[in-house]
Protein backbone atom coordinates (compact mmCIF):
# COMPACT_ATOMS: atom_id res chain seq x y z
CA UNK A 1 0.00 0.00 0.00
CA UNK A 2 1.67 3.38 -0.86
CA UNK A 3 1.53 6.09 1.56
CA UNK A 4 1.15 9.67 0.62
CA UNK A 5 1.62 12.78 2.46
CA UNK A 6 -1.19 15.19 2.50
CA UNK A 7 0.31 18.79 2.36
CA UNK A 8 -2.60 20.34 3.88
CA UNK A 9 -3.22 17.39 6.43
CA UNK A 10 0.21 17.41 7.27
CA UNK A 11 0.57 13.31 7.54
CA UNK A 12 0.89 10.31 5.35
CA UNK A 13 -2.25 8.19 4.89
CA UNK A 14 -2.98 5.36 2.82
CA UNK A 15 -3.77 5.49 -0.66
CA UNK A 16 -7.44 4.52 -0.43
CA UNK A 17 -7.93 8.09 1.20
CA UNK A 18 -7.04 9.88 -1.89
CA UNK A 19 -8.15 10.36 -5.69
CA UNK A 20 -6.22 11.19 -8.41
CA UNK A 21 -7.18 14.61 -9.99
CA UNK A 22 -5.43 14.45 -13.15
CA UNK A 23 -2.17 16.24 -14.60
CA UNK A 24 -1.20 19.39 -12.70
CA UNK A 25 -0.39 22.70 -14.15
CA UNK A 26 -2.80 22.56 -16.93
CA UNK A 27 -3.47 26.20 -18.19
CA UNK A 28 -6.94 26.61 -19.11
CA UNK A 29 -7.73 28.33 -22.52
CA UNK A 30 -8.58 31.92 -21.76
CA UNK A 31 -12.15 31.33 -23.86
CA UNK A 32 -12.81 28.41 -24.41
CA UNK A 33 -15.55 28.86 -26.83
CA UNK A 34 -13.34 30.50 -29.20
CA UNK A 35 -10.92 27.69 -29.45
CA UNK A 36 -10.98 25.62 -32.46
CA UNK A 37 -12.12 21.62 -31.95
CA UNK A 38 -8.94 20.45 -32.16
CA UNK A 39 -7.63 22.90 -29.19
CA UNK A 40 -10.24 22.16 -27.16
CA UNK A 41 -9.77 18.16 -27.65
CA UNK A 42 -6.31 18.51 -27.12
CA UNK A 43 -6.92 20.83 -23.62
CA UNK A 44 -9.86 18.51 -22.46
CA UNK A 45 -8.64 14.84 -23.11
CA UNK A 46 -4.83 14.58 -24.44
CA UNK A 47 -2.44 14.45 -21.62
CA UNK A 48 1.29 13.00 -21.50
CA UNK A 49 1.93 9.73 -20.20
CA UNK A 50 5.72 9.98 -19.71
CA UNK A 51 8.13 7.06 -18.08
CA UNK A 52 9.83 8.78 -15.66
CA UNK A 53 8.44 12.19 -13.04
CA UNK A 54 5.00 13.17 -13.36
CA UNK A 55 3.02 16.22 -11.78
CA UNK A 56 -0.42 15.53 -10.43
CA UNK A 57 -3.22 16.81 -8.90
CA UNK A 58 -4.70 14.45 -5.98
CA UNK A 59 -7.43 15.31 -3.55
CA UNK A 60 -7.83 13.66 0.07
CA UNK A 61 -11.54 12.08 -0.47
CA UNK A 62 -11.00 10.76 3.15
CA UNK A 63 -9.45 13.66 4.88
CA UNK A 64 -9.36 17.56 4.79
CA UNK A 65 -11.24 16.92 1.09
CA UNK A 66 -8.41 19.47 -0.73
CA UNK A 67 -6.80 19.37 -3.92
CA UNK A 68 -3.15 19.29 -3.66
CA UNK A 69 -0.28 19.09 -6.21
CA UNK A 70 1.84 15.85 -6.10
CA UNK A 71 5.38 14.68 -7.87
CA UNK A 72 5.96 11.04 -8.69
CA UNK A 73 7.69 8.64 -10.52
CA UNK A 74 5.65 6.54 -12.91
CA UNK A 75 8.07 3.75 -12.85
CA UNK A 76 8.49 2.90 -9.21
CA UNK A 77 5.34 4.38 -8.60
CA UNK A 78 6.59 6.47 -5.56
CA UNK A 79 5.50 9.92 -4.08
CA UNK A 80 8.41 12.26 -4.49
CA UNK A 81 6.76 15.10 -2.94
CA UNK A 82 3.65 16.81 -2.30
CA UNK A 83 2.40 20.28 -1.96
CA UNK A 84 -0.07 22.59 -1.97
CA UNK A 85 -2.69 23.94 -4.89
CA UNK A 86 -1.67 27.51 -4.37
CA UNK A 87 2.43 26.74 -4.42
CA UNK A 88 4.49 27.11 -7.29
CA UNK A 89 5.78 24.21 -9.29
CA UNK A 90 9.25 23.07 -7.98
CA UNK A 91 12.33 23.44 -9.77
CA UNK A 92 14.04 20.44 -11.23
CA UNK A 93 17.34 20.77 -8.22
CA UNK A 94 14.18 20.18 -5.19
CA UNK A 95 12.91 17.48 -7.09
CA UNK A 96 16.82 15.78 -7.40
CA UNK A 97 17.66 16.54 -3.61
CA UNK A 98 14.41 14.69 -2.95
CA UNK A 99 14.48 12.12 -5.48
CA UNK A 100 18.41 11.48 -3.83
CA UNK A 101 16.76 11.39 -0.48
CA UNK A 102 14.67 8.26 -1.80
CA UNK A 103 17.34 6.02 -2.59
CA UNK A 104 18.64 8.15 -5.50
CA UNK A 105 15.71 6.15 -8.06
CA UNK A 106 14.87 8.45 -11.16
Amino acid sequence: MLLINCPYCNEERPEVEFRNGDEAHIVRPGNITEISDAEFENYFFLRDNPKGIVFERWRHISGCGKFFRAVRHTVTDKFVMTYRQDEPKPEQDVIDAKLAGNGGQK
